[in-house]
């Protein structure tokens, strides 16, 4: 892993650019720490695969059966029974003292 300065970076973004084309990753440092990386999105698209995986072994997502109605794309969202109900709840709330 390749470690640059911003200054560094500024003046030779190209070669670093060149760098994460060959599968390298570049850290950006400001004054010695690191703010930012630069990686390759084909190695992004493995590392989210990998997030993934590892989020359905935890069960917090599962995975798509089958893909999304297009109908849901096209309906729009239901209108709320009574207009304005919310704002009323919240000043009720205050009121109330929370």
């Amino acid at each position: 892993m390749k470690r640059a300065s911003i200054t560094e970076a500024r003046n030779r973004l190209s070669a670093l650019l060149e760098r994460v084309r060959h599968g390298e990753t570049v850290v950006i440092e400001d004054r010695g720490v690191a703010v930012a990386r630069i990686s390759g999105v084909a190695a992004d698209s493995s590392a989210d695969a990998d997030a993934v995986a590892r989020l359905e072994r935890q069960g917090i997502v599962r995975p798509a059966t089958a893909p999304a109605p297009s109908r849901l794309a096209l309906t729009r969202p239901p209108r709320p029974a009574r207009p304005g109900a919310l704002s009323r709840l919240v000043v009720a709330e205050r009121a109330e003292g929370w």
